[in-house]
């Protein structure tokens, strides 16, 4: 095999052109509400054998890239997830990303089977590869989605951790350990996986975190990279004793990202953008994977019937069931049945079958490719008006503060940048009424383009930027503060708000 160096300059070239169109088609996207995997799949369907005529038919890399792909974004979902907010609906989020799944799984097969007359194996792997939701799609829609905290907790912490049981359970599908070992035993093997793979994250995080806080690196740059090593260990760890690498990469981030390490701010930066990487060049080659000639009015057919006994039976069915261990509202229930987006992991998934060879797996790909495009484009868009309509969305509060974050590291604490906006009600209060916890400092108020530095006495207006320096370990107290004094006024009451 000889090396080309003017195929290189030629990749180089394409690689660029089209990285930097799918950056621009983010901005497009998210005006429409849809995640942007959506217009990734259907530019590498463009530059494939039915547009440019770029080949691709390649399952077992596909399937190698695609997990090194979906453990970024995991790793990049972990490290940008707050624990504080995520900690109350870690149960649900974990009960649907095992008895729901399990529930999900059953009934699509069931459907599949009797309903569409697939053969089980096929119906069983239909069921699997489409059963968990996507954390790319879930992060990108809700970014624009204001929903309460025991709704955004439990989508993430599902999105998060339901791919590790069904990676496990597609593998031995594909494999066919299932028909020689029977449901009891992969059932065991699928819990050994996910809980001995959460144990290994934990153990790399809470490692990480401890051998980073003593490490003196002589570059910035290096700590970003560091902390994505460490939960790439727990991934490659896990995997050594056959564990879920994607568990232990997700829970690993989980920890390091809430942990208090230099330069937090940087890593998840750095981290987000080479997750935005992983999602562009992912997509993109799963587009490339089809062959749109395959695809029928037969397939298209199957696979929206396929889509309304996930999205209309199977889902609702999960998540009622999963609620066991955590009951909600039955608006919120119809909620989370409407917010399980699949993206672009259900594709993934089906490179298991195909690099395996599976009977008919080029079809479940088929399948599964047009129920992802139209029911995403169904349940994407729709997600702010649902939410509106169920009552669950927080509504718009014209008394909301403008409110950034930036870390100051080296004093474990945080500056905070807000803005008084016209109708809240800091407008007319004394810096001194705020009454901020103890050690929390008003540091500087920027009125019309002039800066001054505040006592007791001085007045807040609508307009002003304000400076505000707290320790880390108050920042969630007193945001909590300043949104109630903008919110009820000076004379509003210490109390936890959870809107």
């Amino acid at each position: 095999m000889t090396f080309d160096v003017h195929q290189l300059d030629s990749f180089v070239l394409v690689g660029s052109a089209v990285t930097l169109l799918a950056i621009l088609a983010v901005r497009v996207s998210s005006r429409a509400g849809l995640p942007s995997l959506l217009v990734y799949l259907l530019m590498g369907v463009a530059l494939g054998e039915a547009g440019l005529g770029i080949p691709f038919e390649d399952a077992q890399l596909a399937h190698a890239l695609g997990f090194a792909a979906l453990a970024l974004i995991l790793a990049e979902g972990g490290l940008t997830t707050d624990w504080r907010e995520a900690r109350a609906s870690m149960r649900l989020g974990l009960s649907l990303a095992t008895i729901g799944v399990a529930v999900s799984v059953a009934t699509v097969a069931l459907g599949a089977h009797y309903i569409l007359g697939l053969p089980w194996e096929l119906a069983v792997l239909l069921g699997a590869v489409t059963s968990p939701t996507d954390a790319a799609a879930v992060f990108s829609v809700l970014r624009v989605v204001p929903l309460p905290r025991r709704l955004t907790g439990a989508l993430e912490a599902e999105s998060g951790l339901n791919d590790a049981p069904t990676v496990v359970l597609v593998t031995l599908i594909s494999s066919g350990a299932v028909a020689e070992n029977g449901p009891l035993a992969v059932a065991g093997i699928v819990l050994y996986e996910l809980v001995a793979g959460i144990l290994v994250g934990l153990g790399a995080g809470f490692g990480g975190a401890w051998l980073m806080r003593r490490a003196a690196l002589p570059s910035s740059g290096l700590y970003p990279l560091a902390v994505l090593t460490l939960a790439f260990f727990g991934y490659g760890a896990a995997t050594a004793i056959h564990a879920s690498g994607f568990a232990a990469v997700y829970v690993a981030a989980l920890v390091l990202g809430n942990a208090e390490l230099p330069h937090r701010g940087a890593t998840r930066s750095f981290a987000e953008g080479l997750a935005w990487l992983a999602q562009i060049g992912l997509f993109i080659m799963l587009g490339l994977l089809l062959s749109p000639g395959r695809i029928t009015l037969a397939t298209v057919g199957m696979a929206i019937v396929a889509g309304l006994i996930l999205t209309f039976v199977a889902r609702p069915l999960s998540v009622a069931v999963s609620l066991v261990v955590q009951p909600m509202g039955p608006r919120d229930l119809a909620f989370l049945s409407w917010a399980g987006l699949r993206g672009a992991v259900p594709v993934v998934l089906t490179t298991i079958p195909l690099a395996a060879g599976v009977d008919d797996s080029e079809r479940l790909f088929d399948l599964v490719f047009v129920m992802v495009v139209v029911y995403t484009l169904l349940t994407g868009p729709t997600l702010p008006w649902v939410a509106r309509l169920l009552g669950v969305a927080r509504p718009h509060d014209p008394r909301a503060l403008e409110l950034e974050a930036a870390p100051l590291e080296r004093l474990a604490a945080d500056l905070l940048q807000l803005r008084i906006t016209e109708g809240s009600r800091l407008h007319g209060v004394e810096v001194g009424e705020l009454r901020l916890p103890k050690g929390v400092s008003v540091s500087l108020v920027i009125r019309d383009g002039e800066s001054l530095v505040p006592e007791r006495r001085t007045v807040l207006r609508s307009g002003d930027d304000v400076l505000v320096v707290t320790p880390r370990a108050l920042r969630e107290q007193t945001e909590r503060r300043l949104r109630q004094v903008s919110r009820h006024g000076r004379l509003a009451q210490w109390l936890a708000d959870n809107r």
